[in-house]
């Protein structure tokens, strides 16, 4: 999850709030990727997960990446809790989940050899420990109990609101690992074709990168454990989003819908402060229970936006949230594919062209069988995998056209990142009916084979 925010001044008219996001848009030549990606981390000897403290632990693993890869460290009180350096950090999820935010990259060559050093740095230091990391959507066999909770105020706050307005908020935060790509707009009407596409075509993220079948050491009758929880842990602030689609739709009107998503905090001088419920509107008249009399600032502004968790979010960017973590392929696969389809204007209105007759109920239902079947998910007269299918397609269509080289010009354009994804076309499976193969045939039902199977 996000680190606090900061350099906002005070927000002292309505009309900045939507002029914050707007700030975002940039010409096409300043456009730029971010890719995010969760992993969990185990002991090898135990397949524990890894605590706070220790040896073999978080902290040993954010200390080791600080001293010898020149990583700066961020503190919140006397604990390590993350590390940033040239434009890209590493934070910690709520159940000690390591994620890398990238820095801001040209193009998916540059992506995937940021993912390769990350990995590579990471794995280092976890094998002098004796630690492992693997890339997963949700927690194969732990339970609740095992993962340990972060030293971060956030977490503390979020984890007793979680239990008070869906099932399975906890479950999110201590269990599930996501890839997520950070994408930007030019204009605003740029910014709203975008988003609806984004949101449209998240189901066929979720199918494709399916790979949470398990849950405490059991098939869970999912393909995306991970999207289902998403669907049981706050309706304020998750979901599809049906206003996006509405006439009228853009900066402003996300403003409103943001405004009306509950506060979690506010964040002064490294302390969390409860605001758990409260509202921004009443912050912006200086009736915030939490700090009565005071207003707030554009960080503030900012800090509350990454407390939106719909399929599909703006910031000052758009992010894409529909994918399980998985292998390092598809660390650059996820890019690949949004960059395709968003990045090219042909490719995008082609995107749109698929999309733009279904309504709300088309897109939940979309949402609700990716989860349970993957690419073998079929919902309103629309088959997943021939949808998935068009829609790699188009996104192979579209980076042809971007036509960024690699390897010094060896490599054309980015197309190939896309190959993962091509081959769960032609087989019709997921990595989580590639999991399940393998539990009901070679691992004769032992989920522990995973470890050793599928870690980095």
């Amino acid at each position: 999850m996000s680190i606090p925010q900061s350099g906002g001044g005070p927000i002292e008219r309505h009309e900045q709030l939507a002029e914050y996001l707007e700030a975002g848009c940039k010409p096409r030549e300043d456009w730029r990727i971010g890719t995010e990606h969760e992993k969990f981390g185990y002991c090898k000897d135990t397949l524990k997960p890894l605590p706070y403290d220790g040896p073999r632990s978080i902290r040993a693993m954010l200390e080791g990446l600080r001293h010898r890869f020149g990583w700066d460290p961020l503190y919140e009180g006397e604990h390590i809790v993350g590390l940033v350096k040239d434009g890209a950090n590493i934070s910690l999820e709520p159940g000690g989940q390591l994620e890398l935010s990238g820095a801001p990259l040209e193009t998916i060559h540059q992506t995937c050899d940021e993912v390769n050093e990350h990995l590579r740095e990471v794995k280092e230091i976890a094998d002098d420990i004796g630690a492992g990391f693997i890339g997963l959507g949700s927690a194969p066999e732990w339970r609740h109990e095992d993962m340990p909770l972060m030293p971060k105020g956030r977490y503390t706050l979020m984890d007793g609101y979680m239990q008070t307005v869906g099932t399975l908020g906890t479950s999110m935060m201590r269990r599930t690992c996501t890839v997520q790509v950070n994408l930007d707009f030019g204009s605003e009407a740029d910014m709203v074709q975008k988003l609806r596409v984004a949101l449209s075509l998240q189901p066929v993220a979720t199918a494709l990168f399916a790979n949470s079948p398990f849950t405490e050491g059991k098939p869970n009758g999912h393909k995306s454990w991970r999207s289902r929880i998403w669907r049981d842990l706050d309706p304020d602030r998750t979901g599809m989003l049906p206003f996006v689609f509405e006439d009228g739709f853009g900066f402003e009107a996300w403003v409103q819908y943001a405004l009306d998503v509950p506060m979690y905090f506010v964040y002064r001088d490294g302390v969390y402060i409860d605001a758990l419920g409260q509202s921004f509107r009443d912050f912006l008249a200086g009736k915030l229970p939490a700090l009565p009399g005071e207003t707030p600032t554009l960080s503030d502004w900012a800090d509350h936006l990454t407390t939106l968790f719909p399929e599909a979010r703006i910031k000052k960017f758009i992010e894409m949230r529909g994918a399980d973590g998985g292998p390092w392929r598809r660390l650059c696969a996820l890019p690949a594919l949004w960059v395709g389809l968003l990045y090219d204007q042909t490719a995008l209105d082609a995107a749109w062209d698929l999309v733009k007759g279904w309504d709300a109920e088309t897109r939940d239902a979309l949402r609700v069988a990716a989860s349970v079947d993957g690419l073998a998910a079929e919902a309103a007269g629309i088959k997943m995998h021939d949808l998935a299918a068009e829609v790699v397609t188009i996104a192979k269509t579209g980076l042809r056209s971007r036509a960024r080289p690699g390897l010094g010009g060896m490599v054309p354009d980015e197309r190939h990142f896309l190959h993962a994804l091509q081959e769960s076309i032609e087989s019709g499976k997921s990595p989580a009916d590639e999991l399940l193969e393998h539990y009901h045939s070679d691992w004769n039902g032992d989920l522990s084979r995973v470890y050793a199977e599928y870690s980095y």
